[in-house]
């Protein structure tokens, strides 16, 4: 896989109160008769008048008092309407009617608008569809829709059940995803009939989006839950018995995913593990943090290849080589890499299948199994490439990961590699932005392999980054990517939110103006390509929000540090998740 270069709502309770008109009380009713009154000088005496029409309005007009009674305040509202009122504009609309009903274009736009709605209702649609199936997993009896009218809004949320908390956060971030949708919907349908302010003011009406109410988070943090309930395995390694971790298979995502699964078999087995040397893989040291893993287990776990090179006399030799994978190699080798090893000094013994195991098609194993094909007296074994092993997948993938340590994580970036991303983010993001991981080269071909693709055009891919820039109200996004710039300047000018674009952040060239890479720079790191990705995964991985490449073992990565580190949230999905592209090209 290649490495980069640089998924709640509150329910909405519409209620309508009537309110009873009921006779006024405490008013004093008038008798039939009333009695006379003395006069009062504030008191008016109107004349009597005789009953002829005629002769009332003549009357009238002849009294001096009820004309200026009258027509006073009519003037004054005449004056107070023209030097308020733009007479000329208020007749007046920016756009005839008659060219609005035989414009073509205008037209061609109102088809346009109403097919894209139409796709966008037919998403939603499917999507309500799976939220109806999932609430059908929700036990009966202890549902109780007994209704409060005083409280309508939050009967239903209360009376799920409490031991259902992540399932009661999937269904609000469900509800949250389709009211923005339909949100996007409304404001497709509108913008082909844009005349001026009123539509204007209309489409963009929040009176009634929970989205916007107060305490609102709708990306907020996932719960990692108490760390009590990880199932963990303790590493005690058995003094001078070793794992020689090998990693083949792919870039350096790939080699880190296979570390962590050695680091899971050395625990069962009471070894430490032997981290390769980088004149046969990755210089692991330059990205990663070797004694911090040591420091979280309160003792030596692992190794670097020249210490244990050491602690042999510098004649190091692996005795038993047990294959993890039979095919389409044993231990998925090749012989550069054996070349590479006996440069070393290191000495090999015949390679041996533990088992009948394919890459291609990997079967679930228990730790029971590892342990019943990997036990051995022998000091130093080596059991291949296990990156595509899929041993207790539960277990290990959990938060924190399958060993029982005091960290959040053990595979981690280096301290100084952490420092600059955090520099980064404070000089150019800020606490609050999306971070994207837009695959694209070699993307293609690898995504249109799959059923179904996962390559997306550059517009669908617009819209499904600003249904989550919607959700997650953030001014910025961080883009790491290998992407044309013919492409991410597409992109760009498609990212709109409220009438504004939101920026797409790259990280710059090596400037000396610029001081937040200063620390990789006095050490020689800054032009490490390594070291380069594993900053872009640590920025993506401090980000409120995370969007990745399906497929793609660098965004996996990503996800698994924001999950060790608990900065998942409720909005990190795929690009353009559970969507298929609305073009796929023909195979070769």
């Amino acid at each position: 896989m290649m490495e980069s270069q640089s998924s709640s709502s509150d329910e909405e309770d519409d209620r309508q109160h009537l309110i009873e008109q009921n006779e006024r009380r405490g008013l004093p009713h008038s008798p039939s008769k009333s009695p006379r009154h003395s006069s009062s000088a504030f008191q008016i005496d109107f004349p009597r008048l005789p009953n002829s029409r005629f002769t009332s309005v003549a009357s009238f007009f002849n009294n001096k008092r009820y004309l200026f009674a009258v027509f006073l305040p009519l003037l004054l509202l005449l004056l107070l309407l023209y030097f308020t009122t733009d007479i000329r504009n208020l007749f007046h609309t920016t756009t005839p009617i008659s060219n609005l009903l035989y414009d073509s274009s205008s037209l061609n736009r109102m088809r346009q608008s109403e097919l894209h709605a139409l796709y966008l209702l037919k998403q939603q649609q499917l999507g309500l569809f799976t939220l109806w199936n999932r609430t059908t997993l929700l036990p009966h009896n202890p549902l109780n829709f007994s209704v409060n009218p005083t409280n309508a809004s939050s009967n239903l949320v209360d009376s799920l059940p409490l031991s259902s908390p992540a399932l009661l956060e999937d269904l609000k971030s469900d509800l949250l995803r389709h009211i923005s949708l339909n949100k996007q919907i409304q404001q497709v349908l509108l913008s082909s009939h844009r005349l001026g302010d009123p539509l204007d003011s209309l489409s963009s009406n929040t009176s009634t989006d929970p989205t916007l109410g107060a305490g609102f988070d709708g990306c907020r943090k996932v719960d990692r839950g108490p760390s009590s309930q990880r199932r963990t395995i303790d590493w005690n390694p058995k003094s001078n018995m070793y794992l020689f971790a090998m990693c083949v298979s792919g870039q350096m995502s790939n080699h880190l995913i296979c570390l962590e699964k050695h680091m899971f078999f050395a625990a069962a087995l009471n070894r430490a593990l032997v981290i390769p040397s980088s004149k046969v893989d990755y210089e692991f040291h330059r990205v990663l943090d070797i004694d911090h893993i040591n420091k979280c287990l309160g003792r030596k776990v692992v190794v670097t290849f020249e210490e244990f090179a050491a602690s042999r006399k510098n004649r190091p030799r692996i005795d038993k080589f047990l294959c993890y994978f039979s095919s389409p190699q044993p231990c998925f080798m090749d012989d550069e890499r054996v070349k590479k090893l006996k440069s070393l000094g290191v000495s090999l013994p015949k390679l041996e299948s533990a088992w009948t195991d394919d890459v291609k098609n990997p079967k679930q194993r228990t730790i029971q199994d590892v342990l019943s094909k990997f036990s051995t007296d022998n000091d130093v074994i080596a059991i291949g490439d296990v990156f595509f092993a899929d041993v207790e997948r539960e277990w290990v993938t959990q938060p924190g990961g399958p060993i029982a340590h005091k960290c959040k994580t053990l595979i981690e970036p280096s301290r100084l590699i952490l420092l600059t991303a955090q520099r980064f983010v404070q000089t150019f993001l800020g606490r609050d932005f999306i971070a994207l991981h837009f695959r694209r080269h070699g993307f293609l071909k690898f995504c249109n392999a799959k059923q179904p693709s996962c390559f997306y055009p550059v517009p669908q891919a617009a819209d499904c980054i600003n249904r989550v820039v919607e959700r997650a109200n953030t001014p910025v996004i961080y883009l790491s990517t290998d992407a044309a710039e013919s492409e991410t300047g597409l992109l760009q000018s498609l990212l709109v939110l409220n009438g504004k674009t939101v920026p797409l952040v790259k990280r710059p060239g090596r400037s000396s103006a610029e001081k937040w890479d200063a620390l990789l720079y006095r050490r020689g790191l800054e032009a490490d390509s390594q070291v380069e990705a594993m900053l872009d995964k640590t920025i993506c991985a401090l980000s409120t929000a995370f969007i990745g490449s399906s497929g793609s073992t660098f965004t996996e990565d990503i996800l698994r540090l924001r999950k060790d580190w608990g900065s998942a949230s409720m909005c990190d999905e795929y690009l353009c998740q559970d969507e298929v592209p609305n073009f796929i090209a023909e195979n070769e």
